[in-house]
């Protein structure tokens, strides 16, 4: 091949990857989280009852297109320490040394990385997770509902604390359940 119809080559295929690039990235749109009408709450058996908590600090970035869900992206960001648990003693224990660790682990990071319709309002999530150094993937069901510029997505998904590290050595281990409950409510509106 002659070193000009290489370059012409080279010139067409670089184009069409362009547009191809330009094309599906196009209609992906970003969304600003309303954290006030938001929230991200996690629940555990301990003690021989329920434990619940709120996240109480956390930022989310959402890059959505209601006619392309596959191609939605979020990424949140939740300080460790911000944890308020019920009862309010358990608080500093959950984020202390022996679980979240939040000194040292100031951040758990979620990463969502496709939403698959299901149906109607339904999808599954696929995500990873990290916390205290460590990522793991998660899929779980969501309900989201776009009307007009504003979007609501719900779903829970369980975590198994030892696969972070959490609560995995002392006598905590066999007091606390190792099944965690994540609740996301999450309203957001097109930027």
């Amino acid at each position: 091949m002659d070193p000009a119809a290489a370059v012409r080559r080279r010139a067409v295929l670089a184009f069409a990857l362009l547009a191809l690039l330009t094309q599906t990235g196009a209609a992906a749109i970003p969304w600003t989280v309303d954290r006030d009408a938001s929230r991200i709450e996690m629940s555990v058996r301990a003690f021989g009852g329920s434990h619940s908590g709120r996240f109480g600090d956390w930022r989310g970035d959402i890059v959505f297109d209601p006619d392309a869900p596959d191609r939605t992206r979020a990424t949140v960001v939740v300080q460790s320490a911000s944890l308020a648990m019920s009862p309010a003693a358990v608080s500093g224990r959950a984020t202390g040394p022996a679980f979240l660790d939040a000194a040292r682990y100031p951040l758990i990071r979620f990463d969502l990385r496709a939403l698959e319709p299901l149906g109607g309002d339904r999808y599954t999530a696929r995500a990873e997770v990290t916390m205290k150094g460590v990522t793991r993937p998660v899929a779980f069901p969501v309900d989201l509902r776009v009307t007009g510029d504003r979007a609501h997505l719900t779903g829970a998904f369980v975590l198994n604390r030892a696969d972070f590290g959490i609560g995995t050595s002392g006598p905590w281990n066999r007091l606390v359940g190792r099944q965690v409950t994540v609740r996301v409510a999450l309203q957001a509106r097109r930027a």
